[in-house]
């Protein structure tokens, strides 16, 4: 396999830090807010002028992460029979899925819900159980991750597979941190409820 990667080049190892760079900065970041007010606090106490504000930061870290990815796989070896046509386009379906899972989940969430509005207290008023969350618990990774795989093949990168998988593994643990921080919100916004108080945090 090490024919196919060529671990020597910097361009894998910035793509590789920037897939870990960025769930761990989102998660960190939000962690900031919701229990020392970080964010809102720099934005003269309004909430959701700081959430907006994270919200822009991921997205344009996230492009930046996608571009270092492409210029990755641009300087490593084809694995020819990735190229082969079945596989080749192969992924066409899977870009096509990963990419309507990322986009419906942000229309059914709102900006807010997509970009860790419940840490700034600004909470949904029941958890979305339609398309794309009625087929899968996390479409934004899921999907991110099924388009990072289609570029890889459609390339025919095997550095490509490599790096998607790390994407893989950070989703995996970015969710075993914020899907129970979540639900922790939430229960705590139904316990106010039921002492008939505010209904956000």
């Amino acid at each position: 396999m090490s024919q196919y990667i060529d671990f020597s080049q910097p361009s894998f190892w910035i793509s590789a830090a920037s897939i870990v760079f960025n769930p761990t900065f989102w998660n960190v970041a939000a962690r900031q807010e919701y229990h020392n007010k970080v964010i809102t606090k720099l934005f003269g106490g309004n909430s959701r002028l700081g959430c907006y504000a994270l919200a822009v930061t991921i997205f344009s870290i996230g492009i930046i992460r996608d571009y270092l990815y492409n210029e990755a796989l641009s300087a490593q070896p084809t694995l020819p029979s990735l190229l082969s046509t079945p596989i080749k386009y192969s992924a066409i379906p899977l870009f096509l899925t990963g990419n309507v899972l990322v986009l419906t989940s942000m229309y059914a969430l709102g900006i807010t819900g997509t970009y860790l509005g419940d840490y700034f207290g600004i909470l949904m008023d029941a958890p979305v159980t339609s398309f794309p969350f009625s087929v899968t618990g996390a479409p934004m990774y899921n999907g991110s991750a099924l388009s990072f795989l289609a570029t890889a093949i459609w390339k025919g990168k095997p550095a490509g597979l490599a790096l998607t998988g790390l994407v893989a593994v950070m989703y995996t643990v970015a969710r075993q941190f914020e899907d129970p921080f979540t639900d922790m919100i939430y229960a705590k916004r139904e316990e106010l409820r039921k002492k008939g108080g505010k209904k956000a945090l």
